[in-house]
């Protein structure tokens, strides 16, 4: 496939070897390892009498010690952190181009300009999608080592859909924040943007209007909150849905119609 698909094949042998594919996996990976220590401590009081700031936490959230509350930590990573490492992906695939002076050299391959943003919204789809594996094998993996009572294929198969839909609720925000590394042309700009969503959507959520923005959604669907103000309805699914297809449209278009003479 990747033969009548250059550019897809160019994006394809970039990133094979980049040191960043290795750093994102490590990151998302620690979510796992909080939920795994969490689950320890609610299981040990000594170790609750020594971390009791973790316990209360843990507490406050509702877990207990098994799998369904070990995946529901997962869950909730994947809509509040994975925005944070999807939105560093986006940057990084949409950005490097410039930051690293390859932008003309890019546009030098004997496919469309087109052809070549679907190429790197692909890559992302498929990098989101290879995290979200790794995140709930780790998962399983901690699981065991742990000893969580019971078996994890009949939680796993009761949460998977939920899992499953937060990350594409949360893989599709990052249509803008490729919209924003073009026009940045580099990876801060949209760095910065990330991080600013990230503070908007707490202190949105905070005074009770999460569900109307599209940066909230995917936290506030993972169950992170059990305010009962901030129930989703289809507004907000509408919102994010616009958000998603406005910001790949105006990413194709505005890398179509840009002069890339840098």
């Amino acid at each position: 496939m990747t033969n009548r698909f250059p550019a897809l094949r160019a994006e394809l042998i970039k990133n094979r070897h980049s040191n960043i594919i290795k750093v994102t996996f490590i990151a998302f990976g620690l979510a796992p390892l909080m939920g795994g220590l969490f689950m320890l401590i609610l299981n040990n009081p000594e170790a609750t009498a020594q971390a009791s700031g973790l316990s209360t936490k843990a507490r406050m959230m509702n877990f207990t010690v098994d799998w369904t509350s070990y995946f529901g930590i997962l869950i909730q990573a994947m809509g509040v952190g994975g925005m944070l490492v999807f939105g560093f992906v986006a940057s990084w695939l949409f950005g490097r181009e410039y930051s690293e002076g390859t932008a003309k050299d890019l546009l030098s391959l004997p496919t469309s300009r087109a052809r070549i943003i679907h190429a790197k919204f692909i890559v992302y789809a498929l990098w989101c999608l290879a995290l979200m594996i790794s995140n709930l094998l780790v998962g399983l993996l901690i699981g065991l080592i742990i000893q969580l009572p019971g078996s994890p294929f009949p939680a796993l198969v009761a949460i998977l859909p939920h899992y499953l839909l937060t990350t594409a609720l949360t893989a599709s925000l990052g249509t803008p924040i490729a919209l924003f590394a073009l026009w940045g042309r580099g990876y801060l700009a949209p760095l910065g943007f990330v991080s600013l969503a990230a503070v908007i959507a707490q202190i949105i959520s905070a005074a009770g209007y999460g569900h109307y923005f599209p940066w909230a959604v995917p936290g506030l669907f993972s169950g992170i909150s059990q305010d009962v103000d901030l129930q989703l309805n289809s507004i907000s699914y509408l919102v994010l849905a616009i958000t998603s297809l406005a910001g790949y449209f105006f990413t194709v278009l505005y890398w179509k119609q840009a002069d890339q003479a840098k």
